[in-house]
């Protein structure tokens, strides 16, 4: 689409999105919302984007491989942090309060959710870009 006020109504909202996916997935064990729903609001955006300037310019600013390797490296985190549980004697993904403790009900004080909440946002997001480049190349076959 060439549509220059659609361009840039999304070149408007794009930072706001994002941010907002970020906000979701970052107080995840605070509020409502957390990784898979935060992940999926940064993906999302990332179509938009893809819709409003072309799929190949999309692939410019963010290529496939890029996705894909933010995709398994959302997983290794998350799997890394699962075994730290287990390497500290408890079962996998036992949460560690003394990692990142901070008062509890802070942004710092759930001990291994935060990370685990932004590696599972990471893989949402990768995820969701890379289905989307997976369909529009079974649409061109």
């Amino acid at each position: 689409m060439d549509d220059v006020v659609l361009q840039t109504v999304t070149l408007m909202l794009l930072p706001f999105i994002q941010t907002y996916g970020i906000y979701i997935m970052v107080n995840g064990h605070l509020t409502p919302g957390g990784g898979f729903a935060g992940g999926a609001v940064l993906g999302i955006s990332l179509i938009l984007y893809a819709l409003t300037f072309h799929v190949d310019e999309a692939a410019k600013v963010y290529p496939r491989r890029k996705a894909e390797a933010l995709e398994s490296l959302g997983a290794l985190v998350f799997i890394f942090i699962g075994l730290l549980g287990v390497l500290g004697g408890a079962a996998f993904l036992t949460n560690n309060t003394s990692f990142l403790s901070g008062q509890a009900g802070t942004l710092l004080g759930g001990g291994f959710i935060l990370p685990v909440t932004v590696a599972v946002g990471l893989k949402v997001a990768s995820t969701v870009v890379t289905l989307f480049f997976h369909l529009l190349e079974e649409e061109k076959r």
